[in-house]
């Protein structure tokens, strides 16, 4: 059966997570019922990260099996049209091998995380960022997020319903920049790693804010992960601000770039 890679963009406020669920919305059980509109079977389609419910995706990453060989740009055109009015998009399809896997044959994901910093109400940002009332020190951020790079236990940034084999991961990148916007002070975390812990990035996230409200000295950060503990973590900050920006692989198997920073 021929293979096809999505590039898949979504609002997740309105789901329970990727996640087929049997009793509520999920973006994986939205496309597998787009999908057998197309070719009315039982569709199961696999992605490089199940991300929770409430998190956003620019370029999650899907892969899907049909019994007919479709010209990739018609199948992203009929599955879009059978995805209304649900707040899910493709906005790529490619051909792949037969053994290419969406979340197997990843190399790295990419997430990013946004908060904005202001006091009035959201409006048109209401559900996309988290929002934070109180100033937040960027510099003082970065300070505490220095020590979470490289390869280490992150069992103080594990959820305790998190399913990994191992609580040993590497964060390639931490990058946290300010960018003032029309709807006011944001800052952005960009975080990079070949997989992530249930939990890690909004856990890290949650933590380095309490740096950055002055909660915490950044070394605090160093200390909390050196405790392996849950308990020694900051709070888990919520889903709202939380993309998947972009999953690589050895060989992309799209033609455009599929990340975008905001």
């Amino acid at each position: 059966m021929p293979r096809y890679a999505l590039l898949v963009e979504y609002d997740g406020g309105p789901f329970a997570g990727w996640q087929r669920q049997a009793d509520q919305p999920s973006v994986q059980g939205a496309i597998e019922a787009a999908l057998a509109r197309l070719e009315p079977r039982a569709h199961t389609i696999a992605a490089a990260g199940r991300t929770d419910a409430g998190v956003h995706a620019r370029g999650q990453v899907a892969q899907c099996d049909m019994a007919r060989d479709w010209e990739p740009f018609r199948l992203m055109e009929a599955l879009n049209y059978h995805l209304k009015p649900a707040p899910v998009a493709i906005r790529d399809c490619a051909r792949v091998p037969e053994d290419w896997h969406a979340r197997f044959s990843a190399l790295e994901r990419r997430y990013l995380f946004r908060v904005l910093v202001r006091r009035a109400p959201l409006t048109l940002e209401a559900g996309q960022v988290w929002q934070v009332r109180h100033p937040l020190d960027a510099a003082a951020m970065r300070q505490g997020a220095a020590h979470l790079l490289g390869r280490h236990d992150f069992t103080t940034f594990r959820s305790s319903l998190c399913q990994a084999a191992s609580p040993v991961k590497t964060l390639d990148e931490c990058r946290i920049e300010e960018v003032a916007t029309g709807a006011g002070r944001e800052i952005r975390f960009h975080l990079r790693a070949r997989s992530f812990l249930h939990n890690q990035v909004r856990s890290i996230v949650g933590t380095l804010e309490r740096v950055g409200a002055g909660a915490w000295p950044p070394a605090r950060v160093q200390q909390a992960l050196e405790a392996r503990d849950r308990a020694a973590c900051g709070p888990v900050c919520p889903p709202d601000g939380l993309y998947l920006t972009g999953v690589g692989y050895p060989e992309p198997p799209f033609a455009a770039p599929a990340e975008e920073s905001a």
